[in-house]
């Protein structure tokens, strides 16, 4: 099997399970706890929280533990925007997640918010000049997505942050896609906020992480004990902080010689697709994309029979996000991109890890054009 999903998740790391199995077996202790054993766990998540702010390049006290992406992008949106807004008024990118998208959602119909989803190019990038036109003097918080999940298009996030830093408006990003492959020194990227998911980068499912810079208030989601300096209070999952912080060190330590690797085999793939499929459409930026995702539509032909006829050959692929498996309507971040509603329903999405090999790229390659060719002569 050649698994071509890592978009949706990753298998957990060997080095992530050895340093959480300590937090299992015998630094097991509530880190609230005054004794020796609970103790040792708060050690074990103050050694969490610094290294996630060396990678992140940030004071310990900007970064908040969560259970994941989605519980992030709730947190930073929810709670900058609730806790001391000077309008309410929200920009995003029509192409956001739906941990985003359903956010925002909320905060229109219970709180009253105006919310703004700026148009994307047809390779899915959102223009600067565009973003500097919605903004607005209620504007309080924009977000706008590091990496899309769906195509990989890599967005020009310093510029963008640079802007709404021009007008004093804070500035959150998505980067559960980017987080395995891109830089994410929050000062040089400008941002004021940035979620992270564990399981996107080798650690267990339940675990992920939420920069906010401490001068923005945030307003929490979750009441009780003040865990997490009042962020986000219920007992610390040690185990699983120290999972992503040790994912997030080694994805950032690799990043360089990854990422040359897999841009080689994105290249291959793509070409190979392109080349092998007449009428095939690459989905996304072909330059600004993310190293190890490639995206693709073919017109005229079944997505669900595609994925089936790969799965057969041994390759595990997907249609797009897996939080929208299941969902009969087209993709909203392919229709944003101007593609045809028929045609979306054609998407196929391959992502990897670091440790797929060039050999499983062209065996995988050769079975896209293989597959869909298969499928079109069913018409």
């Amino acid at each position: 099997m050649i698994y071509l999903d890592a978009a949706a998740t990753a298998p957990v790391r060997r080095e992530v399970l050895e340093a959480m199995w300590p937090l299992f077996t015998s630094d097991y202790g509530n880190p609230s706890s005054h004794h020796t054993v609970g103790e040792s766990a708060a050690r074990a998540l103050d050694y969490a929280r610094r290294l996630v702010a060396t990678e992140l390049n940030c004071r310990p006290a900007d970064v908040v533990f969560t259970s994941g992406g989605t519980e992030a992008d709730n947190l930073a949106i929810k709670g900058i925007a609730l806790a001391t807004p000077r309008g309410r008024h929200i920009v995003a990118s029509a192409i956001e997640h739906p941990a985003v998208l359903e956010t925002l959602d909320y905060l229109k119909r219970l709180h009253g918010f105006r919310i703004t989803l700026l148009p994307v190019t047809s390779a899915g990038l959102v223009e600067p000049e565009i973003l500097r036109n919605a903004l607005a003097p209620d504007t309080t918080l924009c977000t706008i997505m590091y990496a899309n999940n769906e195509v990989g298009t890599v967005q020009p996030l310093p510029e963008l942050a640079r802007i709404c830093r021009e007008y004093s408006v804070p500035f959150h990003t998505d980067a559960v896609q980017a987080a395995g492959w891109l830089p994410l020194d929050t000062a040089e990227l400008g941002v004021d906020a940035m979620s992270i998911s564990g399981h996107k980068l080798g650690a267990p499912k339940g675990s992920g992480v939420l920069f906010a810079r401490s001068r923005i208030p945030l307003e929490p989601l979750i009441h009780g004990g003040g865990q997490e300096r009042g962020k986000r209070s219920g007992t610390e999952n040690v185990a699983g902080a120290v999972a992503v912080a040790t994912a997030i060190c080694l994805a950032q330590q690799e990043r360089e010689s990854n990422c040359a690797a897999s841009v080689a085999r994105r290249n291959h793939l793509i070409n190979t697709v392109l080349t092998g499929i007449e009428g095939a459409i690459l989905t996304g930026d072909a330059q600004k994309r993310l190293p190890n995702l490639a995206s693709f539509c073919f017109p005229g032909a079944s997505g669900e029979a595609i994925l089936l006829e790969l799965e057969r050959a041994g390759v595990i692929s997907s249609s797009g996000s897996a939080c929208a498996a299941g969902d009969s309507e087209p993709s909203t971040v392919l229709l944003a991109l101007g593609i045809d509603s028929d045609i979306a329903q054609t998407a196929l999405r391959l992502s990897w890890t670091p440790a797929t090999t060039d050999a499983e790229i062209a065996l995988a390659a050769r079975s896209v054009v293989a597959s869909v060719r298969a499928v079109q002569a069913l018409k």
